[in-house]
């Protein structure tokens, strides 16, 4: 099984929004960023992959498998981390873990305190109590003591100070060793995939504007930098996105041989980052 999410020309609308014919597929034993600014419709997104929401067209399978005909099945394999409490507040972990546990054919309590442990994470304290960032952590303990195959996270660091950020993706990094497993991480901050991410679907205004492995974007995405006597009608088809100021230019490409092709060394070509193409893709949603 090469993907474990797979939605087709999936729609839902809202009254002034929705998502739009998405083909989006996560792989297995990969972790897949899921980025676009606040409102692009990616806790939508999630939502309708974890049957919280039902698409009005189109199709959502994981595992292979559809919710119709196998809820169960597919949420047996699947966790859920979300960016604050998903329990009641007066539970604490050990409470939580005797609810919880029973619901999962392969929870394991020996991985449950092991993670516990490993997180700081005190058992008999209420949830209420926790942090922000020990929410989170008691949500992904959950979803290891339960042998999760997916993990699906949404929007996990939003407010969290960098440094506990930071460790977080390092314990990602950890978790990925074991191969079967797969992370999708939704985020609107990007730098927070720049360590761990194999793949990256952008979303923008409900509609899916690429999913590339890291590395295809790295070598095809580029900002360049020149002077403004060298666009015309025909150089600025180079570019996906054209930003004029007073002294020159700055533009996103998608194609770093044609910049080369059609300016040769007239123009200055760096690295684009995440954020960079979010910002110069706002808003072209031809460009998919």
């Amino acid at each position: 099984m090469e993907n474990v999410v797979e939605l087709k020309n999936v729609t839902k609308n809202f009254k002034g929004f929705s998502v739009n014919n998405m083909d989006l597929q996560v792989k297995q034993g990969f972790v897949t960023g899921f980025i676009g600014a606040n409102g692009a419709g990616k806790s939508t997104t999630i939502k309708m992959m974890m049957n919280l929401l039902r698409p009005d067209a189109g199709e959502v399978k994981l595992f292979g498998m559809d919710y119709k005909t196998h809820e169960k099945a597919i949420k047996e394999r699947i966790g859920f981390v979300y960016d604050g409490n998903v329990f009641f507040e007066g539970m604490n972990l050990k409470d939580i873990k005797h609810i919880v546990g029973p619901a999962y054919k392969h929870w394991d309590d020996t991985i449950f305190y092991q993670y516990a442990e490993q997180f700081g994470l005190p058992l008999n304290k209420a949830i209420k109590n926790f942090s922000k960032g020990m929410q989170m952590k008691a949500s992904l303990v959950i979803a290891l003591s339960h042998n999760a195959e997916l993990i699906i996270m949404d929007e996990p660091t939003s407010g969290l100070d960098p440094i506990f950020r930071r460790e977080l993706m390092d314990l990602l990094q950890e978790l990925m060793m074991d191969e079967s497993r797969t992370i999708f991480f939704s985020t609107h901050i990007t730098t927070d995939l720049d360590r761990i991410a194999d793949h990256i679907a952008f979303i923008q205004s409900g509609e899916l504007m690429f999913n590339q492995p890291i590395d295809e974007i790295d070598e095809n995405y580029a900002l360049v930098k020149g002077g403004k006597e060298l666009l015309d009608r025909d150089t600025e088809q180079a570019f996906v996105h054209v930003h004029r100021a007073p002294t020159g230019f700055e533009a996103l490409t998608d194609n770093i041989g044609a910049v080369k092709k059609t300016f040769g060394d007239s123009v200055v070509i760096e690295r684009a980052t995440l954020e960079d193409i979010m910002y110069y893709l706002k808003g072209d949603k031809h460009h998919v």
